[in-house]
């Protein structure tokens, strides 16, 4: 088998959901599985991958055991050459596993492979690209202290679009064969959530691999998803950072010092900038539907009662390039002063919405999507808060 997708999931339903009809299309002509580890959801995660996806591997845990044991958890029974970590509330396009895969076979002495990744608004996600976080990087970066030519948080001798050599990957979308995973002994469960992401990129650099950013194919990293922006958070987050440094860098007393200090005082100082920016989402105007569902369409017309909504009619038949109508939607968006765009999975593949999120991020617009055969739109327009999820009803026809 060529390819194992590990998916831990903790309360994000309709994110997995959609995620899952994502990931079963990259996979088609590529002989793979899906195995996602639940660490304890109560938002009926598992009852719908049975009812709806029952040929993923469902691993459900008795307690939240956290990112790094579950993902170990997973990758134990993966019978692929192989494993990708991923994310819940991402989106990959059809051809991401393709593209990925070929890459990888490509290489000598790989590592792991990380690609492109944007928000939900089709916004660059810096991220997607890291440069190891020493502790004079990490302090650097805390303290707003930047330098031209080295030091660098994000890994920026790469351009966004240029494919090449990096040091860490965010564990939102991490591509490895299973052999090395297991060589440096996977995730370590020292770290609940946060930081075992970059301390398994420093282990395989440390071995001698090479890690690579490939920006060929990009995905959707809604982001914040499986984990409030709150306190706890931030709490998890600042324990990583410490055992980080305490496993992999001899601080002098000086330096332990500062580092405790500023990653405390990082601590507070994005608790009050996250506390600052919840906002309540304004309801949008005037909403372009991109799709062919009559039925949805009524929905949207139903439950925004209050905004003007416009179809923009997808011929699932018709076989169309990705840039064919998005001179005639940007069109759209202008004359009739379109805030909100929903897309239909039904007849846009994907790859397509991606596309187009991409294309018209600068539009001042937010994007959902409506997943293939479900009954509910999904977005985020803020990668610092929490996403939306909207039921549609579906009025049955007599």
């Amino acid at each position: 088998m060529q390819l194992s997708v590990i998916i831990v999931n903790y309360n994000v339903r309709y994110f997995l959901e959609q995620c899952l009809l994502s990931v079963q299309a990259a996979l088609r002509g590529i002989e793979g599985e899906i195995i996602v580890v639940d660490n304890v959801s109560q938002d009926g995660s598992s009852k719908m991958i049975k009812e709806s996806f029952p040929e993923v591997i469902l691993i459900e845990n008795k307690e939240n055991v956290g990112f790094s044991k579950a993902n170990n958890q997973g990758v134990a029974v993966a019978k692929g050459k192989y494993v990708l970590i991923l994310n819940p509330d991402t989106i990959v396009g059809e051809d991401t596993f393709s593209k990925i895969l070929n890459f990888a076979e490509q290489k000598q002495n790989l590592g792991i492979v990380g690609v492109k990744l944007v928000d939900g608004t089709g916004n660059f996600l810096p991220e997607s690209k890291r440069g190891l976080p020493t502790p004079k990087v990490a302090f650097n970066k805390m303290f707003g202290i930047t330098n031209p030519t080295k030091g660098k948080y994000y890994a920026t001798h790469l351009k966004e679009e240029e494919t090449g050599k990096v040091d860490i990957f965010v564990g939102a979308f991490m591509l490895i064969k299973k052999a090395i995973y297991n060589e440096v002994g996977g995730f370590d469960e020292d770290y609940f959530m946060f930081g075992e992401d970059i301390d398994l990129s420093y282990k395989i650099l440390k071995k001698g691999y090479q890690n690579y950013y490939y920006p060929k194919t990009q995905i959707i990293h809604y982001k914040g998803e499986s984990t409030a922006k709150d306190i706890k958070y931030l709490n998890n987050f600042y324990g990583a950072m410490r055992i980080f440094y305490k496993k992999h860098f001899k601080l002098n007393v000086f330096y332990d010092f500062s580092m405790n200090m500023g990653i405390y005082f990082w601590k507070w100082l994005k608790y009050f900038q996250v506390k600052k920016i919840q906002r309540p989402s304004t309801p949008p105007k005037n909403i372009l539907y991109i799709g062919s569902e009559n039925t949805i369409y009524e929905s949207l017309l139903k439950h925004y009662s209050k905004s003007k909504i416009y179809l923009f009619a997808v011929c699932e038949t018709r076989v169309i390039s990705k840039y064919d109508d998005l001179d005639k939607i940007e069109n759209e968006i202008k004359a009739k002063q379109i805030d909100e765009i929903v897309f239909d999975n039904q007849s846009n593949d994907f790859s397509k919405i991606i596309f187009y999120m991409t294309s018209l991020k600068n539009k001042g617009l937010n994007f959902k999507i409506r997943p293939k055969n479900t009954y509910f739109i999904i977005g985020s327009n803020d990668k610092d808060g929490k996403g939306e999820v909207i039921q549609l009803s579906i009025q049955s026809e007599s």
